[in-house]
């Protein structure tokens, strides 16, 4: 027997604990597979191998999944979030927006169009603040506080 037979011998039959790192529960030292690195590993430990192994692998599958469909998910958000900016640059241009381009100011932020409803005839009834939204899109907090405050009759006209 080599020291290193010895002392794995010694552990195997001692009464010592050891406290394993991640659950924190003490074990006897007697309960583990011990084995010297420089030999073959023994039979159980090769099941645990492969079983650390495969649940590597599983986990690694799981993972690739979880990205892929985070990727997947910012593309097709993100493509739609860039035509929405691009859509709300140019509805002014489609045939059925039916407000004059004299009564609209274009802003992008933080919302998108004011219309000074008649201004192009020289006779302003309403301010309406437009904003486009395409598909699912929601209004952001500063958009959905500038609707509140609109509905709350919180708006005011100041001259400096």
């Amino acid at each position: 027997m080599t020291e290193i037979d010895d002392l794995i011998s010694d552990l195997s039959n001692s009464k010592l604990y050891g406290t394993c790192p991640n659950c924190r529960k003490p074990s006897k030292l007697s309960e583990f597979v011990m084995f010297s690195v420089t030999e073959e590993f023994p039979e159980e430990g090769k099941k645990s191998k492969t079983a650390y192994e495969e649940l590597f692998e599983n986990k690694t599958a799981d993972f690739q999944t979880q990205v892929k469909r985070a990727t997947e998910g910012a593309e097709k958000t993100s493509k739609a979030v860039g035509f929405g900016k691009t859509i709300e640059k140019m509805i002014h241009l489609h045939k059925k927006f039916n407000i004059p381009l004299e009564d609209c100011r274009f802003l992008a932020e933080p919302l998108d169009v004011i219309v000074f409803n008649g201004a192009a005839a020289n006779n302003v009834d309403h301010i309406t603040f437009m904003e486009i939204k395409s598909e699912k899109a929601r209004l952001n907090k500063h958009q959905r506080m500038i609707r509140d405050a609109i509905k709350d009759n919180n708006v005011k006209v100041e001259t400096i």
